[in-house]
């Protein structure tokens, strides 16, 4: 299946971009290239990411919803609005207290 990418020159909102799924975790890629990627993510109600690394910081954007955001074992919770930086190489975890959605920036290098 051929992926479709987002469009260009389009006026759109983040929220509004992404769907929740009962049960799930949704993602969907804006723009990805060498220097870094733009993810939006809509979360239901108790679905998680475990906790993992990755080599480039990241910034967490919530755009509707509460989350808590573990950085380095330490609990952050973000709502509608906030956002956080994940350091580089850092131990992080997120868990959807309430169904959320949220923005990923992450650039390389």
């Amino acid at each position: 299946m051929e992926k479709k990418e987002f469009p260009k020159a389009q006026v759109f909102t983040f929220v509004d971009s992404v769907d929740y799924a009962a049960g799930s975790i949704v993602s969907k890629i804006l723009l990805r290239n060498e220097k870094g990627n733009l993810t939006l993510f809509a979360f239901d109600k108790g679905e998680f990411l475990s906790e993992h690394t990755a080599p480039f910081d990241a910034i967490v954007q919530i755009l509707d919803g509460t989350a808590e955001v573990i950085i380095d074992k330490k609990p952050h919770l973000l709502t509608t609005g906030q956002s956080i930086i994940m350091p580089a190489n850092v131990s992080h975890a997120l868990t959807a207290t309430e169904r959320f959605k949220m923005l990923l920036i992450m650039i390389k290098g």
